[in-house]
Formats: structure tokens, C-alpha cells, sequence
């Protein structure tokens, strides 16, 4: 008989796991509470997220669960659909798209976000946690936990909540955020880590142990100071295993016709999966064993886990950065750690919801407010700037649109300035040229970069308009893949001015790369005319 080993990585993956399992709570209820869904529902998701995902995925570090940036999707569908049941047929189709796009091999599109826009997203949701959980810590939630976007209910905004929660502060709240925020940084401390057991007892769970402590002495010293239930986790507590399974909701299946079911699970997967892609690569960027996530698989991981969740009454689901960088942050090592999570927050809903629902948010605030930190540290933007504007700028961008809009703007914006830089380089690199003073009859040389395009035409005209008469040119493009016709023309209207104005030209590679193009559009336009032939002959056949 086999013995079962123990990871050696438990001894990390464990308490990660139960910290992440902490801040998870909260936010699942949050995004839930968001999406005008039941609330057990972000915990179903959440437990799928970790369970399912966690053990079908192959990123080593990332946590899956209900995301925020898809709380407003979920609210308008379940509104347009009419019904939560329809809603979750429409997430079990959104599943079985992105398993169809992670056969595809989709995931590759996780490759194509720029460095600068990354690492804006992470200190944009870095700033954004810092400036959404403060309202948290003083006992003031008009937001629901979990929430990223910068509008609110009733009007209000993520500014004017702090503007308002001067107003609403709640000294117990307050008091409980401080100590745990005293416990978090003494947790930080050499002499604190140098402490055998600080490896498995992390400093998140000693805060939230003392602030439900607190919580208990203020009701039963000084009821004014107790924090009010509101300001508490509050997990559905069931009666019973029959109160329990009452929780779970199946799909409407006799939906499966109705066109708007396929419309919201289209979005549901298109958003999930950039969200999740997303997430991935600054991911694999905060991993310090810098390790690199097959996004394919990772594709399928979430369709899986939507089918899941779908299937017994849970949210959408996405691997998230706030879980992930907690968890991160928190010493795990391999996906353990998310599973593990999934598996606590499991037993917790089912064995013991009112202990968790002694929790207070302003514990948990703290938490948060140490992760959203680490994410947007001053540090950063000194470094990004040291870069140079065409990394600094889509940066600042990136966590300005985060800021003020939400995940997927923001990114966007980010996303649009970097492409703009990235163009404008092409533009202003096309060749290289010599820039140094030349001698009467020393040779001028202008190399052609590997794919000069039709963005390049403008510079191109300008150098070869600069160049006197009586001067010797060598135009090298032996070294080009690709040239626009746009610019070979060019080049071949400045041979002819050349021999007008007495200018020495030679132009090396620039007629056998035509002659190159011009054979391969031939056999393209071949073997495109022998495809038609054969489809066409082929319902003959048959």
C-alpha cells in the first residue's frame, strides 16, 4: 500500500491559501451583491474557481473566482434575459466557447499586451483597492466589496466616496483596521519572519483573529464601539443539508433557443477570456520563480469552470489579479495554494458560516489596503519613468483609465497609446542612415530596416529629398522581408531623379526582393485557384 506524501510545498501553499481564502470571502459575497445576483452564488463561483480551475489550470500561482469586471455584464443579463436560471444557461454556453477557443489556440493573444500596459494594470488596481477599501476600513460601505469601477450607486464615484466617509466614520471600524494594519507591517519585520512559526501562521489570519477578538470585547465593554452586523461578512447561513443544496440553481435548458441566451454568453466569453489572459501575464510578471502559464490550457481551465458553475448556480468566473496577488504576496508556491482555497472556503460556507460571518470588513480592508500597496508602489513609477516616455506614458495612461473608468477602459486606453507609440517608432525607424558629416565623394549609406511599410513613406521622401546633387548613395535592402509598393515606387522615382540632378546611386537587393514577392504572389494565386478547383469538383464526386 502507496503512503501518501505530503507536499514539500505545503508548508507555503497552506497558509497562502488561507489568506487568499480570506480575502476571497468578502469579494465573492461583494461581486455577487454587484451583479444583482444571489449572493451564494459568488461563493459557488468562488469555490469552483479554486476547486475546478485550480486543478485544470496550468498557472502556477493564479486564483480563479467571480471577477469584478464582469459584475455590470452579469447585472444587464440577468435584467434582459428576465431570469437567473436563463442567465446560467447563458454561462455554461460561455464556457463551452472558451474551451472551443482554447482548441483554437486563442491563448496566444495573452502575448500581445505591451510590458507598459501590464504594469499599469497592476498598479491601477493596486491604487484602485487602496482607494476602494478605505471607505471599508472606517466602517463606511456604500460600495459593495469586490467592486473596481469608478461610478457607484446613487450617483456617487470613488472620490466622492472618500469625500463622504468623513462623515460615516465608525471608531470600532477604524480602531480594528489600525490594529490589523500594526499587525500586517510587524508581520513584514525581519525579526517577526525569522520566527519558524510565522511560516505557517501569516499575518492576515493573527489580524483577523484579533479583530474578531476586538469586535467581541467592544460588544461586551463598549457596545457604542462594536461594529455593526452590516460591517461584517455576511455568508447565508442554510438549515440543514436540505437548507444547504436549496442554495444550488439549475440552468433553464428550454432557453436553449432563445437567441439572447447566445449574445450574453458570446460576451460573457469574449470578456472573461481577455480578463483572464490579462490576468495571466501579470501573473506570470509578479511570479518570482518567473514562470510561464500555457494560456491555451488555461482557455479550457475557464471554460471548464464556467460550465461548472453554470451548471449548479454560479457566477461567471476569471482568474483574478487581487486574489492572485495575494496569494503571491502570501508565500504560495504552486497551484495548491488555489485549491487549498477553494477547499477552505468550502468547508467554511458548510461548516461554519457564523464564524466567518464575525469576520469585520475593516480586518479584511487591511488586508487589502497591504496588497493594493505592494501592487502600486511610488518605486514603480520612478522605475517606468526612467524609461522613457514611450513606456511612461501609456503607463500613466493605463492607471489613470483604471482609475477613473474601469478594468477593461482603462487597459484599452492603455492599450491604444502603446499601439500609437509602437507605430510611431516603425514610422521613424524605416532605415538607418549615417548621420555623421561626409567628405566630397565618401559614400552615403542608407540601410532599409526588415519591413519598411507605407507609414515609413513620408521620412523615406524627406531623407532622399535632402540628398545634394554630386553625392554617392548606396541603398542597401538586402536586408528587407518586406517593402511596401508604396515605397518601392519612391525608390524607383528617386533612381530617376538621381541620374538628373548627378547623384551616384546604387540600390543592392531591392530588385530580387521584388522578384521574391512577385514569384510568391504567383504561387499564392495558384495554389488559391487549385483550392477552388478541387471544392468545386468535390459535391461533384459525391
Amino acid at each position: 500500500m502507496r503512503h501518501f506524501k505530503v507536499p514539500e510545498t505545503l508548508r507555503h501553499d497552506l497558509p497562502a491559501a488561507v489568506v487568499v481564502f480570506l480575502v476571497a470571502t468578502p469579494l465573492c459575497l461583494g461581486i455577487a451583491l454587484a451583479s444583482g445576483a444571489p449572493l451564494f452564488s459568488g461563493i459557488i463561483a468562488g469555490v469552483v474557481g479554486g476547486l475546478v480551475v485550480g486543478a485544470a489550470s496550468g498557472s502556477a500561482l493564479g486564483v480563479s473566482g467571480p471577477a469584478a469586471g464582469l459584475a455590470v455584464i452579469v447585472l444587464g443579463a440577468i435584467t434582459t434575459l428576465g431570469a437567473w436560471e436563463t442567465f446560467l444557461l447563458a454561462v455554461v454556453l460561455a464556457g463551452v466557447i472558451q474551451v472551443a477557443l482554447g482548441f483554437a489556440r486563442a491563448g496566444i493573444i495573452g502575448y500581445y499586451f505591451p510590458s507598459s500596459v501590464i504594469k499599469g494594470m497592476l498598479t491601477g488596481i493596486g491604487l484602485t483597492i487602496i482607494l476602494k477599501q478605505l471607505p471599508h476600513a472606517v466602517g463606511y460601505d456604500a460600495d459593495p466589496e469586490g467592486s473596481l469601477a469608478f461610478a457607484q450607486a446613487g450617483g456617487e464615484n470613488t472620490l466622492s466616496a472618500l469625500g463622504q466617509m468623513l462623515g460615516f466614520i465608525q471608531p470600532g471600524a477604524l480602531a480594528v483596521a489600525m490594529v490589523s494594519l500594526v499587525v500586517l507591517v510587524l508581520w513584514e519585520q525581519p525579526v517577526i519572519k525569522r520566527m519558524k512559526a510565522s511560516l505557517w501562521i501569516q499575518g492576515p489570519l493573527v489580524a483577523v483573529a484579533l479583530g474578531i477578538l476586538l469586535n467581541e470585547v467592544f460588544k461586551a465593554v463598549a457596545p457604542s464601539m462594536a461594529i455593526a452586523s452590516t460591517h461584517l461578512v455576511q455568508i447565508p447561513v442554510s438549515e440543514g443539508v436540505r437548507g444547504f443544496l436549496s442554495l444550488f440553481t439549475l440552468p433553464d435548458f428550454s432557453q436553449l433557443t432563445n437567441p439572447a441566451v447566445y449574445t450574453t454568453a458570446i460576451t460573457l466569453a469574449v470578456v472573461a477570456s481577455i480578463e483572464t489572459l490579462l490576468c495571466v501575464e501579470a501573473t506570470d510578471r509578479l511570479d518570482p520563480m518567473k514562470r510561464v502559464t500555457p494560456t491555451d490550457r488555461e482557455l479550457k481551465a475557464q471554460g471548464l469552470g464556467n460550465i461548472v458553475s453554470g451548471l449548479i448556480g454560479g457566477l461567471p468566473i476569471t482568474q483574478v489579479i487581487v486574489r492572485s496577488s495575494a496569494n503571491i504576496q502570501s508565500g504560495g508556491r504552486t497551484k495548491l495554494s488555489a485549491i487549498l482555497h477553494g477547499v477552505l472556503l468550502l468547508a467554511a460556507v458548510v461548516a461554519a458560516p457564523a464564524l466567518l460571518n464575525l469576520i469585520p470588513l475593516a480586518t479584511l480592508a487591511a488586508i487589502l489596503l497591504v496588497v493594493g500597496y505592494k501592487l502600486a508602489k511610488p518605486s514603480l513609477f520612478a522605475a517606468m519613468y526612467q524609461l522613457g516616455p514611450y513606456q511612461f506614458i501609456p503607463f500613466v495612461i493605463t492607471v489613470v483609465g483604471i482609475l477613473v473608468t474601469d478594468l477593461l477602459v482603462g487597459i484599452g486606453l492603455g492599450m491604444a497609446v502603446a499601439v500609437f507609440f509602437i507605430l510611431l517608432t516603425n514610422y521613424r525607424n524605416p532605415y538607418f542612415v549615417d548621420a555623421r558629416p561626409h567628405k566630397p565623394g565618401e559614400v552615403v549609406r542608407l540601410s532599409l530596416s526588415e519591413d519598411v511599410s507605407f507609414l515609413n513613406r513620408a521620412t523615406i521622401m524627406r531623407t532622399l529629398n535632402a540628398i545634394p546633387p554630386g553625392t554617392r548613395v548606396e541603398i542597401d535592402a538586402t536586408r528587407s522581408v518586406n517593402i511596401d509598393y508604396d515605397v518601392y515606387e519612391i525608390l524607383r522615382g528617386f533612381e530617376q531623379r538621381a541620374k538628373l540632378v548627378n547623384i551616384d546611386l546604387t540600390i543592392r537587393g531591392l530588385d530580387a526582393l521584388r522578384r521574391q514577392n512577385d514569384s510568391m504572389r504567383r504561387v499564392q494565386r495558384v495554389i488559391r485557384r487549385e483550392r477552388k478547383r478541387v471544392a468545386r469538383q468535390a459535391p461533384e464526386a459525391a
